[in-house]
């Protein structure tokens, strides 16, 4: 029965942030504080799933300017948990087919997030000039999800290196976030499903001219946030088996490949 109520509160409270975001939007349409805004209310969706999520933000990530930010991409609570750690004046990428779905779809597309035709080779191609053209003009940050799908308690899976050469291309640092893992830990019908974790890492700063290098920057990141997130697990008691980074298969689309 709790179960039932909770996906009512959650479909109904998606549904209310949606079109409270649109009916804002159309105020000052792709205004660079929107996604942060509607990410907030979203966040407050957790609380309904019995989750207490807990952000932490080191000094030496706080008011950076133009970064780019990339997260770890478990499941679809991610709309109500990572939202929690979504900062001023950042967006994020997604498809352009989201933009027909019925609110929320609308509410991704007016708040100012970058959508790409993943159907239109040519402008997929295009997708990490023009991400990284939209950093510098409008001085915004940007959030990706390096491994291109949701993990689905598979542990962290191998990084596509788009996000780090849309940043070198747009001069602006890498910050890592990492999540504790919430797969299978939800359980809808139990009152409290306990506590996450999101926690910033120090930036990584990179160049045009580390293009060479991009693939290793890549690996090693992934590596650090693999550590952190395997602590933070620990620390909330949900650990996960561990992928093999190079040999597991990947086949999904990313965003920015």
């Amino acid at each position: 029965m709790l179960a039932v109520i909770r996906v009512i509160l959650m479909t109904f409270s998606l549904v209310i942030i949606c079109v409270c975001s649109i009916l804002f939007c159309l105020i000052r349409p792709f205004h660079r504080d929107n996604v942060h805004h509607t990410a907030n209310y979203l966040g407050k969706v957790a609380k309904i799933l019995g989750l207490e999520v807990e952000v932490r933000i080191p000094e030496s990530t706080k008011n950076m300017g133009p970064v780019v930010y990339i997260c770890n991409h478990q499941n679809s609570y991610d709309i109500f948990t990572v939202s929690n750690a979504v900062q001023p004046a950042t967006v994020s990428v997604g498809k352009k087919s989201l933009k027909w779905i019925p609110f929320f779809g609308q509410m991704y597309w007016l708040t100012g997030n970058i959508l790409i035709d993943r159907k239109n080779k040519n402008k997929a191609m295009n997708t990490i000039d023009t991400t990284a053209r939209k950093i510098r003009e409008k001085k915004l940050s940007v959030w990706l999800f390096p491994e291109g799908t949701r993990s689905y308690g598979r542990g962290l899976l191998p990084f596509k290196s788009g996000a780090f050469r849309t940043a070198a291309k747009a001069n602006v640092p890498i910050i890592p976030v990492c999540a504790s893992n919430t797969h299978k830990t939800i359980d809808l019908n139990r009152w409290d499903n306990g506590k996450m974790i999101i926690e910033f890492l120090p930036p990584v700063y990179l160049s045009s001219e580390d293009k060479d290098k991009i693939r290793n920057i890549t690996n090693k990141t992934r590596s650090d946030m693999l550590a952190k997130i395997e602590q933070l697990n620990i620390e909330t008691d949900r650990q996960l088996p561990q992928v093999d980074d190079q040999n597991s298969p990947d086949k999904q689309t990313s965003e920015i490949k």
